[in-house]
């Protein structure tokens, strides 16, 4: 391997850390050194404001006039309405106007307009849902990506083509599984959610499911097995297990294992998952 080799490697590697820490904007084509810069551009002048007090005088200056006692301060400035609000209210908002809709094109429309939780400013786009929704197949992760972000589809990036050969690897694809995460806003930086924020979009995920009404649920991760089955049990414990989902008075099984992501950093675990996808298999034809 020779030297440019090296430095090639280093530079993809750079952009890798780059991209995973949330950059995806570049400011300038070439690099700057602004040590040397020593000379600063020059202050635009400022205009001139009409004084008020001189200091001549034996008058003091004028008194700033407060808002009477017990009135309100003005509200501060927000995205939206609803943002304002708290995430309990903000998640009882959601879970009113998530009732209202009938069909997944109304929920994605119906998200595409919601300004309840704060991710929706810091993403650029909503990332709803990919695959076939009558399929009887469901899989959801937990919040969308890089990768997702910029497309608008869950499950682009790496871990997506990874879910894909996992699917492949028991027959499936897209065309026969539906593919979605608890949140559609990819956080900054590809943190995981917060508690608050999956909070706040858990009426649209039971929604979608109650809508799309598949016969197996596969949760990819520990935030979505939690959302969804309600359990506190970290996902190398969770992982391998069916658990009960209501909706109505309908039950769907909703296997837990382990999110592509996590698989990518840890490839020793993939036969664990390959585990659950066998038992995913069974489940799909009558034998678990």
């Amino acid at each position: 391997m020779t030297a440019s080799d090296d430095s090639r490697r280093d530079l993809i590697a750079a952009l890798d850390f780059h991209v995973a820490a949330g950059v995806d904007l570049m400011l300038d084509e070439h690099p700057h050194d602004r040590f040397s810069e020593t000379e600063a551009p020059p202050r635009p002048a400022l205009p001139a404001i009409e004084a008020t007090h001189t200091p001549d005088t034996d008058s003091p200056p004028p008194r700033r006039e407060l808002p009477p006692r017990g009135e309100a301060p003005p509200p501060a400035r927000t995205y939206g309405a609803s943002v304002a609000a708290r995430p309990g209210e903000a998640a009882g908002d959601a879970r009113a106007r998530a009732r209202d809709v009938t069909t997944l094109e109304e929920l994605e429309a119906l998200l595409a307009g919601f300004d309840g939780c704060p991710l929706k400013f810091t993403a650029k786009n909503l990332v709803f849902a990919d695959g076939n929704p009558a399929a009887k197949l469901m899989f959801i992760g937990e919040a969308p990506g890089a990768d997702e972000d910029r497309i608008g589809k869950p499950f682009m990036g790496r871990s997506g083509k990874l879910l894909d050969r996992m699917m492949a690897a028991i027959g499936l694809d897209r065309t026969s599984a539906y593919v979605t995460n608890i949140v559609p806003w990819r956080p900054p930086g590809n943190r995981n959610p917060t508690p608050q924020e999956v909070a706040i979009c858990k009426p649209f995920i039971e929604r979608q499911i109650e809508l799309a009404a598949p016969d197996l649920i596969v949760c990819l991760g520990s935030p979505s097995t939690q959302a969804i089955t309600g359990t506190k049990d970290g996902i190398l414990k969770a992982r391998g297990r069916f658990y009960p989902y209501r909706v109505g008075d309908r039950e769907i099984r909703a296997l837990a294992t382990l999110h592509p992501a996590y698989l990518l950093r840890q490839p020793l675990q993939k036969r664990l998952a390959w585990r659950d996808f066998r038992t995913l298999r069974a489940a799909l034809d009558g034998k678990a």
